[in-house]
């Protein structure tokens, strides 16, 4: 079974149709299915019909609109943050990176809740202070505005992200240069650093575009109640009201956000095209500044930032968990845990969703890793000039909108199983199937960063004694990528325990998630009892996060996203 190919090969015969095949089932043919549906609908005229109507353009106009406000406010947010931290002498920055990762790692339901319970005339916060507004003033957020303020602060890290790798990678040589020549701190930043920094702006840019595009969460708490439809919630409403067009509507519409995410990615494209950005130096010694007596300031304007963003809407979602019902001020006579006693133990949907999320959670996890360790030896040991090709099927799941997904996995298991004749639509493995393809690059991403650390030749040597690709793989290469492994276990529970726009659609009766159940009890008006489910949601955040800090010493470069 695990005989090499060939004498001077130590790949075993199977490992590349293993790769093709999972790569096929999880990528290639859900997208081909939903292109096929979609290219069949609109020769069929279907096309036509759901282009004329006024609603799917005043969708379509919602979310550039939305998008491209959320990016400009991501760009600000998160280039600041990157350019502060990255470049000047400002203290505690691994606690900065920390807490400015957190937003984007937060379900973006419960951080439009947070932000729900921050403002408006109902606040709990702001009443227990004396500073809501006057009762029956409009809540500020229900607005376009409101969903392009909240995407820029779910995708701010996206672009901090980017534009970080960016300037970690300028070399020290030529602002010396440059500053032995006479130039000004400010010269050196606008002439030299600012403009080799663009690629990494311009990435950024369009990562949170392509995000703020398939977002589903915060235009469904803040747009469905003001009757802002974007894309993904105009989808989700298409299926709410089921009918005997839907799936080639919702197939038309699915290829809409898709071609919007393509287009910001080619404007990306397009933008660096005929630029070279290559510098000749040292990377990785990044330019400090120093901020001498505006150091002081440049660090409350951070801390500043970090409690707006993060630590008042948490506060304002903890103050509506503990109030007995929505609107109702916070005080010493008021305050309760109800809603967290409804949650955990009286609540049979919750403890149902809490289930559903772990369980799919850790399966995913840990289902994933079995797969992307032989995807990733694969990819990085092989010379094929297919493993490239391989490699950006295996990425585009992830990179397309999770609803997007969603519906492609709809239209394969909609009809039951061929052979077998199962039908799994509307059960929990289709979700888990979802799971699969949507998170199988986020697993293997921190596997794939070990193997290429890896000395080959310690494998090289093992084979060359007589040991089998098995025996290899148990005692040399798991034990050598166990940390990366370890932490793409804890990112991919992470990010699918919190996941919503796959499951909004997916989802049935007992199959219920904690981003589902969570949007469910806001929309049925149970809004202190979503407030208490997103904080238990919150807590389980951050303790991952923490774990992953701790292991952060032992892993790769890149694989935990706000260390260095």
């Amino acid at each position: 079974m695990f005989r090499s190919q060939n004498r001077g090969n130590s790949q075993p015969r199977w490992l590349f149709s293993f790769v093709v095949v999972v790569i096929f089932f999880l990528s290639v043919l859900p997208l081909g299915r939903l292109a096929m549906t979609g290219i069949s609908s609109a020769f069929q005229g279907g096309a036509r019909e759901l282009l004329s109507d006024p609603a799917v353009w005043q969708a379509v106009y919602d979310t550039l609109t939305t998008s491209l406000l959320g990016m400009v406010a991501a760009v600000i947010l998160g280039g600041g943050f990157a350019l502060l931290l990255t470049l000047f002498d400002v203290r505690g920055k691994t606690a900065l990176g920390f807490l400015f990762m957190l937003p984007t790692m937060i379900p973006p339901q419960v951080t439009a809740l947070a932000w729900i319970g921050m403002t408006g005339p109902s606040s709990a916060l702001l009443k227990a202070i004396g500073m809501a507004p006057p009762l029956g003033s409009p809540q500020p957020l229900y607005s376009i505005g409101g969903i392009a303020l909240l995407y820029g602060v779910q995708n701010a890290p996206l672009v901090f992200l980017s534009l970080r790798a960016g300037l970690l990678a300028l070399p020290r040589d030529g602002v010396e240069a440059a500053r032995l020549s006479g130039a000004s701190s400010w010269q050196v930043l606008k002439d030299i650093i600012l403009p080799l920094s663009l690629p990494g702006f311009v990435a950024g840019a369009a990562i949170a575009f392509v995000s703020c595009v398939g977002n589903f969460g915060i235009p469904a708490i803040l747009g469905i109640p003001a009757s802002i439809y974007t894309l993904p919630t105009l989808i989700y409403t298409k299926f709410a009201a089921f009918g005997p067009g839907t799936f080639a509507d919702v197939s038309l519409l699915s290829g809409l956000i898709a071609i919007l995410s393509v287009i910001g990615l080619t404007v990306e494209e397009r933008v660096l095209r005929g630029r070279d950005y290559r510098v000749i130096g040292l990377s990785g010694q990044v330019a400090m500044f120093r901020l001498g007596n505006w150091r002081l300031v440049g660090e409350l304007i951070l801390w500043l930032a970090i409690v707006i963003t993060l630590v008042m809407p948490l506060t304002a979602l903890i103050a509506s968990s503990l109030a007995p019902a929505y609107g109702v001020p916070l005080t010493s006579a008021t305050v309760t845990l109800d809603a967290y006693r409804e949650v955990l133990f009286k609540q049979a949907i919750t403890r149902t969703a809490f289930f559903n999320s772990v369980t799919l959670s850790l399966a995913t996890a840990i289902g994933l890793l079995v797969v992307t360790v032989l995807t990733g030896y694969y990819l990085v040991r092989s010379k094929s000039r297919l493993a490239p090709v391989l490699s950006a099927l295996a990425e585009i799941p992830y990179a397309l909108p999770g609803i997007v997904l969603a519906v492609a996995l709809i239209l394969v298991f909609a009809a039951p199983i061929p052979i077998i004749g199962v039908s799994i639509y509307g059960t929990i493995w289709i979700i888990l199937i979802a799971y699969f393809s949507s998170f199988f690059a986020v697993s293997l991403k921190p596997v794939v960063s070990a193997f290429r650390q890896l000395d080959p030749s310690l494998e090289e040597a093992a084979r060359l004694s007589g040991a089998g690709f098995g025996r290899r793989l148990i005692d040399i290469v798991v034990p050598l990528v166990a940390p990366a492994a370890g932490a793409s276990v804890i990112l991919v529970f992470l990010i699918a325990c919190n996941e919503l726009t796959v499951s909004a659609i997916l989802w049935s009766a007992g199959t219920q998630t904690l981003g589902v159940a969570i949007y469910n009890l806001d929309d049925s008006g149970s809004f202190n009892l979503a407030a208490a489910l997103s904080v238990l949601v919150v807590i389980m955040v951050i303790a991952m996060m923490l774990v992953l800090e701790l292991m952060a010493k032992r892993l790769p470069k890149g694989v935990v996203p706000w260390r260095s």
